[in-house]
């Protein structure tokens, strides 16, 4: 159900919808970025992002979004969701199947025009909370070293993204 779903958001831009899965899996931000910032701009509606988000739970819709993006990708990881890991709870992350393939991590934040002057703030915030709360540390118990740990912040704020990488 929830990929017919997502066919259904990506049927106007379908012609790229696994171009961010590739990206995301050769670990081209730049090109994570190009995908992220057209699909919102063609699919996103004012009524889905709102101008002010939810106080209580402001990344859902984000952050279902970005789930639905890479729910092909269970045959190659496990994904989950909202789970705990280190001193927190991770909003997303893709644990290889495969020795080869990289693990993932993401968190998503929506822009607090309060406290964030651009989205470059917001990735920030969402780098270092997944640095702070150590959410890599059940990736490396499970023996995953952290060369093979990738970590994204994806910032929204309407229908722009942006998405940033820890650096190792």
């Amino acid at each position: 159900m929830l990929k017919k779903l997502v066919r259904g958001w990506f049927a106007p831009v379908s012609a790229s919808y696994q171009n961010f899965q590739k990206a995301l899996l050769l670990g081209d931000i730049r090109a994570m970025n190009l995908y992220m910032n057209r699909v919102a701009a063609s699919v996103f509606s004012f009524f889905d992002t709102g101008n002010r988000p939810s106080e209580s739970e402001p990344e859902r819709f984000y952050h279902g979004f970005v789930l639905g993006l890479i729910v092909e990708l269970e045959d190659r990881y496990v994904i989950t969701s909202n789970r705990e890991s280190g001193f927190g709870r991770y909003d997303v992350m893709l644990e290889p199947k495969r020795d080869g393939d990289p693990a993932i991590i993401m968190e998503c934040k929506v822009q607090d025009p309060g406290a964030e002057r651009a989205l470059e703030d917001t990735v920030k915030a969402a780098l270092h909370q997944m640095e702070e709360k150590k959410y890599a540390e059940g990736l490396k118990a499970r023996g995953i070293s952290d060369d093979r740990i990738r970590q994204y912040g994806f910032a929204f704020c309407g229908k722009r993204v942006l998405i940033g990488e820890r650096k190792k």
